[in-house]
């Protein structure tokens, strides 16, 4: 049986009501706040017309998004960029979609200049951690053994 090609493009604004569904589909599954579809595709509206983020979408659906921002570099004459969302359809995982989110994502960082991405995940999301370990990430600061990195956050 031959695997189907997983399609994946760029959004345009026209995308942002569906991504905007997904991100507060997204945050649903993962008991998460979420101001609602209206109110996140007005901010996905503004965010894709002012080149903030940049969105892929796999799938007719579609089923799945990778969003990404991208910033200018300290520590290196590169971009920096930043896996923000990486979300598919409970219903589709495991048919390779997120790999081949993941997999563009860091191809369109590299064709945009940067020379590294990061992203956050939670402990208990292990089909994710596995995703992002398999895929050359690491939670390691300097090497394999290294300490282990954490990430932080506080509403203001």
């Amino acid at each position: 049986m031959e695997k189907r090609e997983i399609q994946i493009r760029l959004a345009e604004g026209r995308d942002a009501a569906e991504i905007a569904r997904l991100l507060h589909d997204f945050n649903v599954e993962y008991s998460e706040p979420t101001p609602g579809v209206g109110q996140l595709t007005e901010t996905i509206g503004r965010l894709l017309e002012g080149d903030e983020i940049t969105v892929l979408l796999a799938g007719e659906g579609p089923d799945g998004l990778a969003l990404l921002r991208f910033r200018p570099g300290i520590w290196s004459t590169g971009l920096e960029a930043y896996l923000q969302e990486l979300y598919v359809v409970p219903s589709l995982r495991g048919q390779g979609i997120g790999r081949s989110l993941l997999t563009e994502a860091i191809e369109l960082s590299r064709e945009r200049g940067a020379d590294g991405i990061d992203l956050n995940t939670g402990e208990t999301d292990t089909a994710a951690r596995g995703l992002y370990e398999s895929m050359g990430f690491t939670n390691r600061e300097g090497a394999p053994d290294g300490p282990l990195m954490l990430f932080y956050e506080r509403e203001i």
